[in-house]
């Protein structure tokens, strides 16, 4: 028996033996009602995209004609296109919203769907849940009343965007760019040459087989980048995920650049022109909230998530928002992680100095920051009983340092009197628990998931 349809954290995904196309219709049709009668935009205009799977442009095909069976005029791209791409067309045209087929960093025997609202943020659960409230077989009107479906170009008119936000010369600047085969290819790599730098492209033809791995821009995935950069005389080595809505760096010192460390250059940058907050989930590192009081600034902390980093950059007008896991987006851009864009802002900050000594100048200011995370096996349906047992087993030390304060966001996350953090929460795509930790060394950071994992394992 098929798995039902569930939107999770991002969109349905499911491995090609259930994700068919007859589901994916079923999905167009709810979108479609949805559209329709919560949204009140029938026969507008949608657009619909897909990544560089096999059976990606098959699936919006098939969503295509559902939608257009519905009264709904409808664009896709003339190739697999990034995310990110998909959701800022939405927002620069009044689209009615759009579909994006993807499973983005997934292996590739999986497919996925999810659904952008109008505004190319990602959509809230009160809008998932309305579409998985309509979920049924298509039911098309009269011939008549059905939509057209053209093709169009979408990167075009983003790349005037992209540079109008990002001050891209790039002229001294030489970049080794791995696409992992995806939706970035051709895309992120020409964007930075049109900008004026040297790129060496890695894995930037379409596989849809994604090199036998996982287009999933892991250290462990990297490491190809990263004795590119290391061992030639490239300034800073970029990757983009399956769908392009994520980002890695890697640079001549360091090797892969951990995300938060990313994420702070990022900050710092923006604030050398510009003022406002940073957004980050519970699972972030406080060196963004070191950089801020820096500044005058604040940081709002969400639950992991971008649809809830999305929330709060509209809530806070904030200047910039990300997660640990590569995603990140900037004001007066979409609300919605953008690996090409970040990619342009990446080689800017290169451009302007080298990428490790403006990190090795954060790290000298502000201290050391390490973390790290782990998972336990846990099913999903034992989750919501681990947390309630683990809110009971509550230490009132950890790791040799006592408990300061408990935030709830998302989990548990546990501040120690030393300025670490333990952090507990269920995976939302995963059958497991994730145990985050951060610290000023590996060490304590070891010491700490050591704790974490002594704490939640028996409970599961």
């Amino acid at each position: 028996m098929d798995t039902p349809i569930s939107f999770g954290t991002d969109g349905w995904r499911a491995t090609l033996d259930e994700f068919t196309s007859p589901r994916v219709q079923i999905v167009g049709q709810a979108v479609a009602d949805y559209l329709r009668e919560v949204e009140d935009r029938a026969g507008e205009t949608v657009a619909v995209s897909y990544d560089a799977r096999e059976t990606s442009r098959g699936f919006a095909e098939d969503l295509c004609r559902v939608l257009a069976a519905n009264g709904f005029d409808v664009l896709i791209p003339e190739r697999d296109t990034p995310t990110p791409i998909l959701a800022w067309t939405l927002v620069n045209r009044d689209l009615a919203g759009g579909l994006m087929i993807t499973a983005s960093h997934n292996p590739p025997e999986y497919n996925g769907v999810k659904f952008i609202p109008s505004d190319g943020a990602p959509a809230l659960p009160e809008v998932t849940d309305e579409i998985m409230a309509r979920l049924a077989e298509p039911d098309p009107l009269p011939e008549s009343e059905h939509g057209r479906v053209s093709e169009e170009d979408f990167v075009s008119p983003y790349a005037d965007h992209a540079f109008d936000l990002v001050d891209a010369d790039f002229e001294d600047l030489s970049v080794v760019y791995d696409a992992m085969h995806g939706s970035g290819r051709g895309v992120t790599d020409e964007l930075l040459e049109e900008a004026g730098a040297s790129v060496e492209c890695l894995r930037c033809e379409r596989d849809p087989e994604f090199g036998g791995s996982s287009p999933e821009p892991s250290e462990e995935n990297l490491q190809e980048l990263v004795a590119a950069v290391e061992d030639g005389d490239a300034d800073i080595g970029i990757a983009n995920d399956g769908d392009a809505d994520r980002i890695a760096v890697v640079t001549p010192e360091r090797g892969f650049l951990d995300e938060n460390l990313f994420f702070a250059a990022l900050y710092e940058y923006l604030l050398e022109a510009d003022s406002g907050s940073a957004i980050r989930t519970v699972s972030t590192t406080f060196l963004i909230d070191r950089i801020a009081e820096k500044h005058g600034e604040e940081v709002h902390e969400t639950p992991v998530g971008f649809k809830w980093v999305a929330q709060a950059i509209a809530d806070h007008d904030a200047l910039v928002g990300g997660e640990e896991s590569g995603g990140f987006t900037i004001r007066g851009h979409i609300r919605e992680k953008d690996g090409v864009l970040m990619a342009l802002l990446a080689a800017a900050i290169a451009a302007e100095r080298p990428f490790d000594d403006r990190v090795d100048d954060l790290l000298a200011e502000f201290g050391e920051i390490h973390q790290n995370k782990i998972s336990l096996d846990c099913p999903d349906d034992e989750k919501e009983r681990v947390l309630a047992d683990l809110e009971a087993e509550l230490p009132d030390e950890v790791a040799g340092h006592d408990v300061a304060d408990v935030v709830t966001k998302d989990g548990f996350k546990i501040l120690l009197d030393d300025g670490s953090w333990l952090l507990v929460r269920p995976s939302g795509t995963e059958p497991a628990m994730r145990i985050y930790a951060e610290g000023e060394s590996d060490d304590r950071v070891r010491d700490l998931l050591d704790a974490g994992t002594e704490l939640v394992e028996p409970l599961i």
